[in-house]
């Protein structure tokens, strides 16, 4: 039980870093790097889309 729920913790997490990282990859965030005070804003923004997502990739599973 723990280790099923270690890793669909990891699944998540994972997203969000990539996610990150392929902001940073396409220079959006070049804007940031003098204002960080803003980067938790758009840290919490890519990971709330991508909570999102994972939320109706379940509910869709589970209708299938």
């Amino acid at each position: 039980m723990h280790e099923r729920q270690r890793k669909a913790h990891s699944s998540k997490r994972i997203r969000v870093e990539h996610g990150i990282a392929h902001l940073k990859n396409g220079r959006a965030l070049t804007r940031h790097l003098g204002r960080r005070e803003h980067m938790s804003h758009t840290v919490q923004a890519v990971a709330s889309l991508l909570s999102h997502q994972q939320t109706a990739d379940l509910t869709s599973a589970r209708r299938a």
